[in-house]
């Protein structure tokens, strides 16, 4: 028999804000073990929580991206749970009433080849809500340590609906939730700080049936390498035991990167198990049209919005546009850069291949060596004559290699040509027409393959120096 798998994601996404979600205690990585906590953070009695309007902003705001329905009003619950890195043995968030509601996160599959664009679909949400972090638990032998500086951080938890279908539609949602998030500084998506952390749920059904199957969860996984394999191996697994006639039970399984393979943990909780009741300590919130407008003031353009602009407007070809527009500053800086520069395809390809190599050797970001308007300036030299490509792209690793300045480069570099050789490029151009009148009867002619007999004296002219797509370019004006 032939199985369907459907999976839903549950995304915790760690929301950018000073301060933790219901009480000033400050929001921090990698500080000194539980020296960012407070009363609240500890469970204390009598400590009260105090809502961070930040956390709601930037929840707004992360529902705007997706096109979720913002609630006009919303409310909190407590579940109700003990685990060691939780002092208060429950957990504040949104069960009734969440924040935001249905809405949407489009994806890009892989395609064929690397230059070839996949399909883009969108995958439904159930709801994006706020609530709190807990702490962290290091495991040392038979010890176990608890940090409670991440406990009461603002969390945003994306609940899919069950949408997906394979490892790589999986994979690709939560591509597009980093790349969404962080390009618009809602969070800044670090798995590896535990920023963005992603629960599981799969379940297999008959091909074509519309009963679902029984889903087994996998809590906590921090990276999206994780998240493809425990889907893979999760396949597997429940396929192999309804083929041998077994049955599938809602449990919730343990995650081995190291084996790549899981352990049972515990039968799966129902929702009564919480005893899920009201905050009594925070009052509803409500929310007029104008404040939601306002929260969401600033937003940038979605990225795949982007990327179809770029190949539409810039006429860029899929492989650079997928490159640039992932990362909101790279995007950004293209544009700047394209304001004064019309050769756009040669700005991307600067940005994409040259420095893009040199960024990611140095770690710096872009633009901090290397300004929009430099760049523009080379391409322009480049297109000009002024400068040839190879000399520019040695510049690019120059700057970034040995600190030197690009801005004395462009305003030195681009007369190299004319003083060495004391002719500009049309010059060069014109003697290597002279010089080869054969090559240039023959191109005449109607042989094109002459050109490059004019092509090889005008190097020569330059004394190997000029670009040879700029001769090319000059040499076929002067002859036609």
């Amino acid at each position: 028999m032939e199985y369907d798998a459907i999976i839903g994601l549950e995304v915790h996404v760690q929301l950018k804000t000073k301060s933790k979600a219901f009480s000033r205690s400050r929001c921090v990585f990698g500080d000194e073990h539980n020296t960012a906590t407070d009363p609240l953070t500890l469970g204390l009695p009598g400590a009260l929580p105090v809502l961070n309007f930040g956390a709601i902003r930037q929840t707004v705001r992360a529902g705007a991206i997706f096109g979720c329905t913002i609630a006009k009003s919303c409310r909190w619950d407590r579940k109700n749970y003990f685990y060691p890195d939780n002092p208060k043995n429950y957990q504040i968030t949104q069960q009734h009433e969440p924040l935001c509601i249905g809405g949407a996160v489009e994806i890009e599959l892989p395609g064929e080849a690397r230059n070839i664009q996949g399909i883009h679909r969108k995958v439904r949400l159930n709801r994006i809500h706020l609530e709190e972090d807990c702490g962290k638990l290091s495991h040392l032998g038979t010890l176990s340590l608890v940090d409670f500086n991440r406990a009461g951080v603002p969390l945003a938890e994306i609940v899919s609906e069950p949408d997906m279908h394979s490892a790589e539609e999986a994979s690709a949602y939560l591509n597009s939730i980093r790349m969404h998030l962080s390009g618009a500084e809602v969070s800044d998506c670090d798995m590896e700080k535990g920023q963005m952390r992603c629960d599981v749920n799969v379940s297999l059904k008959p091909a074509g049936s519309a009963v679902l199957g029984e889903r087994v969860e996998y809590k906590n996984l921090n990276s999206i390498s994780g998240v493809r394999n425990a889907i893979v191996h999760e396949i597997a697994r429940q396929r192999n035991i309804l083929q041998s006639g077994g049955t599938i039970g809602r449990e919730t399984r343990r995650w081995d990167a190291q084996r790549n393979t899981s352990d049972g943990l515990r039968a799966k909780e129902n929702v009564h198990d919480y005893c899920y009741f009201p905050e009594p300590d925070i009052p509803p919130l409500k929310l007029d049209d104008e404040t939601i407008e306002s929260l969401c003031e600033g937003l940038p353009e979605r990225p795949f919005d982007r990327q179809r602009r770029f190949m539409e407007h810039y006429e860029l070809p899929y492989t650079v546009a997928s490159v640039l527009c992932p990362q909101r500053q790279l995007a950004d800086f293209f544009e700047a850069a394209a304001g004064t520069c019309k050769n756009y395809r040669a700005i991307a390809n600067f940005i994409a291949n040259d420095i893009l190599r040199e960024t990611s050797k140095t770690g710096e970001e872009i633009g901090l060596r290397i300004g929009a308007d430099e760049l523009a300036q080379l391409v322009n030299a480049i297109d000009e004559g002024r400068i040839g490509k190879q000399a520019a792209q040695n510049a690019i690793a120059s700057t970034y290699s040995t600190g030197t300045s690009f801005r004395e480069f462009l305003n030195s570099t681009t007369k190299e040509i004319a003083q060495e050789t004391g002719a500009t490029m049309e010059e060069i151009c014109r003697r290597a027409i002279g010089a080869s009148p054969k090559a240039v009867a023959e191109f005449r002619g109607g042989k094109e393959t002459a050109i490059n007999a004019i092509k090889g004296a005008a190097m020569r002219e330059s004394k190997g120096k000029a670009d040879p797509s700029v001769l090319d370019r000059i040499l076929r004006e002067l002859l036609r």
